[in-house]
C-alpha cells in the first residue's frame, strides 16, 4: 500500500513535466532591426539603430517596449509637461505592450491577446499566426506582423536570454 501510494505520488508529479512541450520563444530578446513596408515604401518606424526589449515569461506573460532612441528629451524636464512636438515623437518613436501569449504543441509561438498598450487601439486585440509570427532560429528570431491597413513589420530579435 505504502509502495504504491508513492508510485502515484511520483507519476502525479512526473506527468505535467513530460507534457511540458519546449517552449522556443521563453527569454529575454533584444531588437535589431525593425522596418515598416508599406505602399512599396520601406521606413524605419524606430530609426537605424533601433532598440528595444521583447521578455517571453514561462508562464505565458510577455512584455514588449520599442523605441528610436534619437527622440529628443523634453525640454521641460517633466513627463507630462511636454510640448505638441515633443509629443508626437514620443508617440510615432516609441510602443509598449504586454499581454498573454501562446505557444503550439512544437513550441512555436501560436499567438498572443494585448491586455495594455501605449497604442490603446490594441488592446484586447488577439494574434494569431495569420497577423503575427515568430519564427525562432537558434538565438535569432523573426517577428512579422501584418497591420489590418495592409503594412507590413519586421522585426528582427536576438536572444539576450
Amino acid at each position: 500500500m505504502l509502495v504504491a501510494g508513492a508510485v502515484a505520488m511520483v507519476l502525479s508529479i512526473a506527468a505535467p513535466v513530460a507534457a511540458q512541450t519546449p517552449n522556443k520563444v521563453v527569454g529575454t530578446w533584444q531588437m535589431t532591426a525593425a522596418s515598416v513596408e508599406a505602399n512599396g515604401t520601406t521606413s524605419l518606424p524606430y530609426g537605424p539603430e533601433p532598440q528595444g526589449k521583447l521578455v517571453f515569461t514561462s508562464d505565458l506573460h510577455f512584455v514588449e517596449f520599442l523605441h528610436d532612441p534619437r527622440i529628443p528629451r523634453f525640454k521641460s524636464n517633466e513627463r507630462g509637461g511636454g510640448t505638441d512636438e515633443e509629443n508626437r515623437a514620443v508617440m510615432a518613436g516609441t510602443l509598449a505592450l504586454y499581454g498573454r501569449y501562446t505557444v503550439d504543441a512544437d513550441g512555436n509561438f501560436s499567438g498572443n491577446t494585448v491586455e495594455g498598450s501605449s497604442f490603446p487601439n490594441w488592446i484586447g486585440d488577439v494574434r494569431t499566426t495569420n497577423e503575427l509570427r515568430m519564427v525562432v532560429d537558434g538565438n535569432r528570431m523573426i517577428e512579422n506582423f501584418q497591420r489590418p491597413g495592409g503594412a507590413k513589420v519586421t522585426i528582427i530579435w536576438e536572444r539576450v536570454r
